[in-house]
């Protein structure tokens, strides 16, 4: 089933869109506070289409999914009642808890964790609202480890250049099953270890 090769062309139409860094900005904000999907399918096409400014679209991936991270925040602190149930719903309310018990261990660690890997990063963002988490080290622990994500791949982009844009339509569809199985098994491993 070919499923990742269709929207990979069709977000690299995004990515040379006169307004791409716009919607760049703002996947990366709801991503980090209730959106499914990470910026970074739309950050490396657009890193290809213009590796020239590969570096400045990674400043706007951190600092929107910071801010992003920063309302997510605000979401457990303010709203928690009212999301509640939509934890239940969307599947999440696993990885919160998992989320809460990191927070008991490893407080601000648990940010810099889930901000640059392929957790679902809105989940900790929420959760350290409720858990009242440390605000100014959430936000140094949101920053670098969401800048550290981005950063790199931008700068994979930028070093592979010609060699990534050539290979990633071969691979796509791999790359990204391959990350589909991946979100599932982590979602697998948090529920179960709970």
């Amino acid at each position: 089933m070919r499923l990742f090769g269709p929207l990979y062309e069709r977000v690299l139409g995004w990515a040379r869109h006169p307004h791409a860094e716009r919607y760049l900005g703002g996947l990366s904000f709801a991503e980090s506070s209730f959106f499914p999907i990470p910026p970074d399918v739309m950050l490396a096409p657009m890193c290809l289409a213009d590796r020239a400014r590969a570096w400045r679209f990674a400043a706007i991936t951190t600092v929107a999914s910071l801010l992003g991270g920063i309302a997510g925040y605000a979401i457990g602190y303010f709203l928690f009642e009212s999301i509640e149930p939509w934890l239940h719903d969307m599947g999440y309310w696993p990885a919160y808890l998992k989320g809460k018990d990191w927070f008991d261990t490893w407080g601000v660690w648990a940010v810099f964790i889930a901000g640059f890997s392929p957790i679902p990063y809105k989940i900790f963002t929420i959760s350290a609202g409720v858990a009242v988490l440390n605000l100014p080290g959430f936000v140094i622990a949101s920053l670098v480890g969401r800048g550290a994500r981005f950063f790199l791949v931008a700068g994979l982009v930028v070093v592979g250049g010609e060699r990534i844009e050539a290979l990633l339509p071969r691979y796509v569809e791999r790359i990204g099953w391959a990350t589909v199985v991946l979100a599932v098994a982590i979602g697998v491993y948090i529920t179960v270890q709970h």
